[in-house]
């Protein structure tokens, strides 16, 4: 069973999807397409087939013996003999992706599951279940930094990278060659309806070929040296010897007139992120990442304000999966709260990254030296505190940071500012105390970075099955529609 997945919506993964089915097809190897987007499905369009049985239905049916496999009651590929069709769950149904293999025989049928895009719970269920995935971007900067999430992902789950698939490319982009352990199944061209094109179904032939000869070697999980979670930004995962260690709390302290949130959003590029919003709506904070110069995410947003924002927030964070970066952003409207419930909302927070081994960053506005007593609780229970400093044009922003230490620090690109990041406190490691030069380009991305794989992950349940307020209700990362 082949994951076929990518963080960046639209890059085409339903029509890889196809387009490898029918391939296996025409080498005479009966197939099963399932859709596993559940909010965005679009095999049962593309195919022109019903929407209904949907996969839920059809495990139903095998549970009580209707059935003996769910291939027995997939549609058949209008186009394509020997490729079934079978739609996703629709959003009121209750599904668990774990169930599929107790009713399904892949032993005699290639399957590939059609995963959502982004980087949220919706995509870890399908994934963890598959034996291997097969990773779908575009020559975008966009699609290419997502597809380093989602082979971020997959190594944090276990799951063995078979290859990637480069889609409306007539050659392989150069960020591409440098995913290492990512074998290059092809490039598939960009051609006006593609699948019923010939020199886009020989790239899919050529696909198939290169990925049936893999030996058991190429598909095997990569070793890692470490098990260090970057952030994104080289200068600051160098200083800490490859980045922090799992489980960590990171107080971040930068003025509003700064270059901090480049450093929020690179964070997003890396792995899975919820990123929990306190004074801004879901709409603006995904605005602000498609908008930035520098490589990001397609992280889990959620809002969380109000006299309940500490109980939403830890609902949230109770779901936090695996190995996944929380960012809070800012952490002053939650410091506002009751004293004790704050401090009782952090040791829940420590709690729950210490299970997961994630990380969290909570973005401190004011400066160091706010007035508010529970600021002072936040410095305590985290593990660093990282203070941005600025000065030059962004440094009068802000009447509490003082001028910075700028001696050999870098001037930020297109500015007149400098930014060095004062590390005062880190408890791992009392030698990464200090100060770090930084330098912001436009443009810069987040390569690819190799980490240990998590094999025994709980899959969070997903908050996202019917739509409710802005405030209460997570939604699944927004997801363009699938270009055929």
């Amino acid at each position: 069973m082949i994951a076929i997945a990518g963080s960046k919506g639209g890059c085409g993964k339903s029509t890889i999807t196809l387009g490898l089915a029918e391939a296996f097809a025409r080498a005479n190897t009966p197939v099963l397409a399932i859709d596993a987007d559940r909010q965005l499905p679009n095999l049962h369009v593309m195919t022109e087939t019903d929407r209904k049985p949907t996969l839920a239905t059809l495990v139903d049916r095998a549970a009580e013996s209707e059935i003996t496999d769910i291939r027995d009651g997939a549609q058949q590929h209008p186009r394509a003999s020997g490729v079934g069709i079978v739609p996703a769950p629709t959003p009121d149904q209750t599904f668990e992706f774990e169930s599929l293999a107790e009713h399904l025989d892949t032993e005699s049928v290639q399957v590939f599951l059609d995963c959502p895009s982004g980087a949220g719970p919706s995509v870890v269920d399908p994934l963890r279940q598959a034996d291997g995935v097969i990773v779908v971007a575009t020559d975008s900067e966009r699609s290419l930094t997502a597809a380093a999430t989602t082979i971020e992902m997959a190594r944090r789950l276990g799951v063995p990278i078979y290859g990637a698939l480069l889609n409306r490319c007539s050659a392989v982009p150069e960020p591409a060659t440098r995913w290492e352990g990512v074998p290059l199944l092809g490039c598939v061209p960009d051609r006006p309806s593609p699948l019923a094109n010939d020199a886009v179904a020989a790239a899919f032939d050529d696909a198939v070929a290169r990925l049936v000869s893999q030996s058991p070697a190429d598909r095997a999980l990569p070793t890692y040296a470490d098990d260090r979670l970057p952030l994104g930004t080289d200068a600051i995962d160098q200083h800490l010897g490859g980045g922090l260690e799992p489980g960590s709390l990171v107080a971040f302290v930068s003025p509003p007139a700064s270059q901090g949130e480049r450093l929020l959003h690179r964070a997003t590029a890396v792995r899975g992120t919820l990123y929990l919003s306190t004074d801004r709506s879901r709409t603006t904070v995904r605005h602000e990442l498609e908008s930035t110069a520098v490589g990001t995410g397609t992280p889990t947003i959620r809002r969380v304000t109000g006299p309940d924002s500490l109980d939403e927030a830890t609902s949230l964070i109770e779901k936090l999966p695996n190995a996944a970066t929380l960012i809070i952003d800012p952490i002053d409207e939650l410091e506002r709260r009751d004293r004790s419930a704050y401090v009782s909302f952090l040791d829940t927070l420590t709690d729950r990254l210490a299970e997961t081994d994630s990380i969290a960053i909570l973005h401190c506005l004011g400066g160091a030296s706010g007035d508010r007593a529970t600021r002072s609780a936040t410095f305590r229970l985290a593990d660093a505190v990282f203070e941005l400093e600025c000065s030059g044009s962004d440094a009068g922003a802000d009447a509490n940071v003082g001028p910075a230490d700028t001696s050999g620090t870098l001037a930020a690109t297109g500015t007149a500012s400098t930014h060095s990041l004062r590390i005062p406190k880190y408890r791992p490691d009392a030698s990464v105390v200090g100060t770090i030069e930084l330098e912001f380009s436009d443009g810069a991305g987040v390569a690819p970075i190799e980490s240990p794989p998590r094999p025994e992950q709980a899959s969070p349940d997903d908050p996202a099955q019917s739509p409710q307020s802005d405030r209460s209700q997570p939604d699944t990362p927004q997801a363009e529609t699938e270009q055929g």
